[in-house]
């Protein structure tokens, strides 16, 4: 059976890596996983991050053209149904929905955000484009519990909704290995909720211990990394900035470091938190919807901040049962939940009932 699968928001072989690029593949790679072939119908982007109305306009004119294009395409009787990865008020799918109907597909999302409070303002055409085509799902994949309260709330009559926790796209876990190195964090430098996580690392450095010995190795690059260097110059040789690495080198860290260590301001949830407890590193974040999602055992509360965050860091890299249980702890949640084995039976369970 045949998947059409479409990323409005960035395809799955567009240029730019980036989460949702990354997780684009990663569905792809469980579809298959779960006995379905795949077909990208589009690459077109539907993307207004500025809430502009003739941004809106035209690429919604865009959008009725590739809908005819992909209508006359000699394979699309062959779809048995439409996945859209990642409906939202900036990137909605205005493609998906008019080719379900005109097929009679079942029309199927994954990572579908609802914000009725844009339905006016900048992004209101896009909003409620967006709104419509959740409205139209037969199903829709929820990837984490913030998502899902607003789709419950929200869902018309008879829509399903179900859980595909985060994954990695992995059958199984990398071998353990002995994680006696640096201290790591992993995100992209750019301002807003990115540069808050770094400057509570920063807050948090300067609490930990006194003669504690102890390095951070920091992988990411992006506009704001003059001012994550500030951040970090007070701790001098401690801190290494790596920039951005490849997939190959990232995984080496993992292998060597000594934990994670992420704030994940407002993350939906990120590859970092997973990626990291696959190699067996317990991570140090905050307690915050997305980080709760992925991330093993308590982590420190938000009103605690840096103080907390320091504490449990202090713990971890002077107690080593603790370290050691806690890295367990991570990997045992990691099979368990969030490989390809997991979201591929998800897949199969959810677009099987649809079809």
């Amino acid at each position: 059976m045949t998947v059409a699968f479409y990323a409005p928001l960035k395809a799955p072989d567009h240029p730019v890596p980036s989460g949702d690029r990354t997780m684009a593949r990663a569905l792809i790679r469980a579809l298959e996983h779960a006995g379905f072939a795949t077909a990208i119908p589009s690459d077109v982007r539907i993307y207004d991050g500025r809430g502009d109305s003739l941004v809106q306009a035209d690429l919604t004119r865009q959008a009725k053209t590739e809908v005819a294009r992909i209508l006359a395409l000699p394979d699309a009787r062959t779809w048995r149904c439409w996945l859209t990865y990642h409906n939202y008020y900036k990137a909605p799918d205005l493609i998906g929905p008019a080719v379900a109907q005109a097929l009679g597909l079942p029309y199927i999302q994954i990572e579908s955000t609802r914000a009725r409070k844009r339905l006016s303002g900048p992004w209101a055409a896009f909003a409620a484009a967006a709104e419509a085509a959740s409205d139209q799902a037969h199903t829709i994949f929820y990837v984490t519990e913030r998502d899902a309260e607003t789709l419950r709330r929200d869902a018309p009559d008879g829509q399903i909704l179900t859980r595909l926790p985060p994954f990695l796209p992995i059958e199984t876990l990398p071998s353990p290995s002995d994680h006696s190195g640096a201290m790591l964090s992993v995100g992209m430098m750019r301002n807003g909720d990115k540069l808050a996580s770094y400057a509570l690392i920063a807050d948090t450095l300067e609490r930990l211990e006194p003669g504690l010995d102890w390095r951070l190795d920091i992988v990411g690059d992006g506009p704001a990394q003059a001012e994550v260097v500030q951040l970090m110059a007070p701790f001098g040789a401690r801190v290494k900035m790596l920039g951005a690495l490849s997939t190959d080198a990232l995984q080496q860290l993992y292998a060597k470091a000594r934990l994670l260590f992420w704030p994940g301001v407002n993350e939906a949830f990120g590859y970092a938190y997973l990626e990291a407890q696959a190699a067996g590193l317990p991570v140090v974040a905050q307690d915050r919807p997305g980080v709760r999602d992925v991330v093993e055992g308590v982590q420190p509360t938000v009103t605690g901040g840096p103080d907390a965050m320091a504490a449990r860091l202090n713990a971890l890299l002077t107690q080593p049962d603790l370290h050691h249980a806690a890295a367990a702890d991570a990997r045992q949640k990691m099979q368990a939940h969030h490989l390809l084995p997991a979201a591929a039976d998800a897949l199969r369970t959810g677009i099987g009932a649809a079809i």
